[in-house]
């Protein structure tokens, strides 16, 4: 078994539409699709921001 990471950047508007098209065009099995999250500060205190999607897709 063979498995290969992915990585998106979440940092247009268009994340939906691009993470969507991506989906569609694999090959493999998706295993999992986790969020990378990046600390940011704000007037309102600390919170995080996604930075970028990476989806792990296993291939036959």
């Amino acid at each position: 078994m063979k498995y290969k990471v992915h990585c998106i950047d979440a940092n247009d508007k268009n994340i939906l539409d691009r993470l969507e098209n991506f989906l569609n065009q694999l090959s493999g099995e998706v295993v999992a699709v986790l969020p990378n999250l990046k600390p940011t500060f704000q007037m309102m205190g600390a919170t995080a921001k996604l930075d970028s999607v990476l989806i792990v897709e296993k291939l036959d």
